[in-house]
């Protein structure tokens, strides 16, 4: 099927091989830029995570305090 051309206005034929040789360029770039966006996405996920443990222990640490402190004194 390499055989399938088709005539462009300047009368340059176009294949199906420079299709796909266009094509496999293109997903290079794309697969180049996809890696670079992962490891971005990775390094803003593990931000996230330790903003929101941080945030957690914040407020965990503020709710485990007490208002007020009551004492009871007995007398024997």
């Amino acid at each position: 099927m390499g055989s399938v051309t088709q005539q462009v206005g300047n009368g340059k034929t176009v294949t199906r091989d420079d299709i796909e040789a266009k094509l496999r360029e293109i997903r290079g770039d794309v697969e180049t830029v996809g890696e670079s966006a992962k490891q971005y996405a990775i390094i803003a996920g593990a931000v996230v995570v330790v903003a929101v443990v941080a945030l957690a222990f914040t407020f965990g640490k503020r709710k485990g305090k007490k208002k007020r402190t009551i004492v009871e004194v007995r007398r024997v």
